[in-house]
């Protein structure tokens, strides 16, 4: 009966991986739980002891040595206590052996719920302390559910979350999928637990070379920075702790075998490996790998730089909407600014005589401008450019008038303008169309009274013209009489 108590702690211990000295600890807690529900062992501070070879179990209870007991389940006196240790002293705890204890079906039940309780306990106790060690490491794991959200991926002893942020784009995941994975968070829950994974940071793929590249986890190469786009493009840069070693070459492989293998356990992502340089700007060329750097200038003060290439190396340097320099800036830590070489020829080109005589103010003497001029220019081409050169240039172009003087305009002779004959006597009126041409007695022009009459309708010139009939026959004057008659 007692070697089946001791296989079967074995096999839960086995199943719930954990150490059989936390099994038995918890076995042992729930029978001081089962013997407390007996009548007298509520009264007693009890213990149980397990021997984890034969599977013995002994119930001791636990007493106080007082000078005066007040309580006799818990105290014992000196006297008493003498008799057991005889070196005991006041205040020091006796342990009795005791067999008066018989719980009940109640309290196997209880015995049984904390047992479960405890081992569940001490198992999340027992992830969280193995995990959180390895905070910063590359797990392995099976993906067991896919949520629109979180990816669940089995561990093993325990299972991670991949949320949707630390995925990356380019991967669909499905389930029984092996992955390596990032462990990035362990937090600690009522649940149990919490492992947080990752595919998208940048220290997975500095793992990952650790594990394929011997010289890095031996020391002798050392990653000094990564950049990453998760599931497009990194930049790890390099440097050799040891004279002689290549830390590219070491980081590629023989024909890549050792990169490649990053690669692939990344999709397809590519990966730039560049030797990291103490100079700034040999950091930053090399940074910019692979277009050719021409030349670089730095900003101490704004952590800036300005680079240079071949106009044909502009777009590669660049790259594909801007990632290989903005991966550059990562991982160089500067602000980067590239520029083709036929753009910053122009900015840097020196000024000619005629653009300084040009660029003179009008504020000084012209003479003392164009002297200053000269001295720049010549400074500058690093030529001797003599003044009489200049103020030959300057006799050339129009002089600009001083500041205050205004220019002369051209002045034209005047000329009278020609004399219209007037006649010296008033024309004769021979006619009364002279006097009353284009007029009417009300004294409206007829243009006008063609404007009216195209603006009235033809109804309205009937209205009119019948009511000009009536005036007419009302009003007959004697001499339309006197023709009427004659007509008759």
């Amino acid at each position: 009966m007692k070697t089946d108590f001791i296989l079967a702690i074995t096999q839960l211990a086995a199943e719930r991986n954990l150490p059989k000295e936390v099994v038995f600890s918890a076995v042992e807690a729930a029978l001081v739980s089962a013997f407390k529900k007996d009548e007298i062992g509520a009264q007693h501070n009890i213990s149980v002891k397990i021997n984890p070879a034969s599977g013995d179990v002994k119930v001791y209870t636990l007493k106080t040595v007082v000078d005066k007991t007040t309580d006799p389940y818990r105290e014992m006196s000196l006297a008493e206590a003498k008799k057991i240790k005889k070196d005991v002293q006041v205040g020091e705890t006796i342990s009795l052996e005791s067999v008066a204890f018989h719980p009940g079906r109640i309290a196997a039940q209880t015995a049984k719920q904390v047992v479960l309780q405890r081992l569940r306990e001490a198992e999340r106790e027992f992830i969280f302390g193995e995990y959180a060690n390895r905070e910063g490491d590359i797990v392995s794991g099976v993906v067991q559910r896919v949520d629109p959200r979180q990816v669940i991926v089995d561990l093993g002893k325990a299972e991670g979350v991949l949320p949707s942020v630390e995925q990356m784009r380019t991967e669909r995941y499905r389930v029984g999928q092996r992955l390596r994975l990032y462990l990035l968070e362990v937090n600690r829950t009522n649940k149990g637990p919490k492992l947080i994974l990752s595919r998208s940071h940048p220290n997975l793929v500095r793992r990952l070379f650790e594990i394929e590249v011997p010289e890095i986890s031996n020391g002798i190469v050392e990653i000094k920075a990564v950049a990453r786009e998760a599931g497009y493009r990194s930049k790890v840069a390099v440097a050799a702790q040891q004279e002689g070693i290549d830390p590219v070459g070491s980081c590629v492989g023989l024909r890549g075998v050792r990169i490649q293998s990053v690669v692939n356990e990344l999709g397809g992502e590519r990966i730039d490996v560049i030797q990291w340089h103490p100079h700034s700007k040999v950091f930053i060329a090399n940074a910019l790998s692979p277009a050719q750097v021409v030349g670089v200038d730095v900003n101490e003060t704004e952590k800036s730089a300005v680079v240079v290439v071949p106009d044909g190396q502009l777009s590669l340097a660049i790259g594909k909407e801007g990632q290989n320099a903005r991966l550059a800036a990562r991982l160089t830590g500067w602000k980067i600014d590239i520029k083709a070489a036929s753009i910053a020829e122009a900015e840097r080109k020196p000024v000619t005589a005629k653009a300084a005589v040009e660029a003179v103010t009008v504020e000084e003497p012209i003479e003392d401008e164009v002297k200053e001029a000269a001295e720049i220019v010549a400074a500058e081409e690093k030529e001797k450019l003599a003044v009489s050169d200049v103020l030959t240039l300057v006799e050339q172009e129009p002089v600009l008038p001083q500041k205050g003087e205004e220019a002369e305009e051209e002045l034209v002779p005047y000329e009278p303008p020609a004399e219209v004959a007037v006649p010296s006597e008033k024309p004769l009126i021979r006619f009364a169309e002279d006097i009353f041409a284009g007029r009417d007695f009300r004294g409206e022009g007829k243009e006008k009274d063609k404007k009216d009459k195209k603006k009235k309708s033809v109804k309205e010139e009937r209205l009119e013209a019948s009511k000009s009939r009536k005036i007419r026959k009302q009003k007959v004057s004697p001499l339309d009489k006197f023709e009427d008659e004659l007509e008759e």
